[in-house]
């Protein structure tokens, strides 16, 4: 497989949660994979202060984001700064043009991002701003298009409704995706957390139980053109 390949997510670390094994997998095999991360993911726990006064905290999660990206193959990081847990005070077409750009420049023929129903309103309107920017129009270079759960959120809204249909086997490089998520200390909380190593093990364990593999990370389809 020889692809160009582009992550769409949110905040830093849902890249990792949601498909880190998946990524490492397909660097391994060839494909070109490149990240874009809309928020840096701070200023929401930071009773909103302007990112002027939380730069440090802002620098310290991008220099995690490119050590996990790392491990895990990928190319290139891309950050941009929408609000944390507040896109929707900003016009969608804003992000949508901020994803489209990205397409642009990296013509991928997947792209991996959030689920449509996640608790997240940042991840809802991540999804909402791909499929805008990716419509199935003449030339469109996206053939692909899978949703990905992200822990701490998928699962956390009522009533559940995340009913993957595609399945990654990630048994070689589980271990690839605990270290990139190792990358991201900060973020991580103890067990039985659901964003804790232990947790992310487990659910790409009891993945891959569902479906005859060791480990598995489980998206959802959106759009396969073939």
């Amino acid at each position: 497989m020889n692809k160009k390949i582009l992550v769409v997510a949110s905040h830093p670390d849902d890249e990792i949660l949601g498909c880190g094994g998946t990524i490492s997998r397909l660097t391994g095999e060839g494909c070109e994979i490149y990240t874009l991360l809309l928020s840096h993911g701070v200023a929401a726990r930071q009773n909103g202060e302007a990112p002027e006064n939380i730069r440090g905290e802002i620098e310290s999660l991008e220099k995690c984001a490119y050590k996990a990206n790392k491990a895990v193959g990928v190319k290139q990081v891309i950050f941009h700064d929408f609000p944390d847990n507040a896109f929707d005070s900003v016009p969608l077409l804003e992000i949508v043009r901020v994803v489209e750009k990205a397409k642009s420049e990296i013509q991928p023929s997947v792209i991996f991002t959030h689920y449509e129903k996640d608790l997240n309103i940042d991840h809802r309107l991540t999804y909402e701003a791909v499929i805008t920017a990716t419509r199935p129009m003449t030339n469109e270079s996206v053939r692909e298009i899978y949703s990905f759960e992200v822990l701490s959120s998928t699962e956390w809204k009522y009533p559940l409704s995340f009913s993957p249909d595609t399945f990654f086997d990630i048994s070689g490089t589980i271990k690839s995706k605990l270290c990139a998520l190792e990358c991201y200390k900060p973020e991580l909380q103890d067990f039985p957390h659901p964003r804790s190593l232990e947790a992310a093990e487990l659910n790409a364990k009891s993945w891959g139980v569902k479906v005859g593999m060791n480990y598995a990370e489980a998206f959802k389809a959106v759009r396969i053109l073939r």
